[in-house]
């Protein structure tokens, strides 16, 4: 029972998550239409986004960042900053164009279709889970989904 509650947990902080990403893109696309530049609005919520992430990283326990740790790293590794700013930036751009909804439901296809790949072959570290016919009916109706919302647009 308690593992149930746990995943249970898991999951509702991923959907959490998830809403919060979607208001954090509504914040995005009105600060863009106060400083009438998606650019700088992506800049200025990658700041915040910087340091809630760095007060998180002082305040929470864990081993202090030091030059030896960052030698570690790949140049991969980095690409994340990058690829999310694109992220944003993309969202910042299209959500006046397409609309919110059919915006975050298109990178959620591209999320589930790479997502699709990295699982199946176990890319990156992330453990294998192998594709399978219900996993690409999911992703089918993602895309299904995707299509209905936009069929009034």
């Amino acid at each position: 029972m308690q593992n149930i509650l746990m995943n249970l947990a898991f999951y509702l902080l991923v959907i959490a998550a998830g809403a919060s990403f979607s208001l954090q893109q509504a914040a995005n696309n009105h600060l863009r239409a106060e400083l009438l530049s998606p650019w700088w609005a992506g800049f200025i919520s990658y700041v915040g986004g910087s340091l809630a992430m760095l007060v998180m990283a002082l305040v929470c326990r864990g081993p202090g960042l030091s030059w030896d740790m960052l030698s570690r790293t790949s140049p991969f590794s980095w690409t994340g900053g990058i690829l999310g700013a694109i992220y944003i930036a993309t969202a910042i751009f299209m959500i006046p164009k397409l609309g919110a909804t059919t915006v975050l439901a298109l990178m959620v296809v591209g999320q589930m279709l790479l997502s699709l790949m990295l699982d199946h072959y176990g890319l990156l570290g992330i453990p294998v889970y192998p594709v399978t016919g219900i996993r690409l009916l999911g992703v089918v109706l993602l895309v299904l989904g995707v299509v209905l919302i936009r069929w009034q647009a």
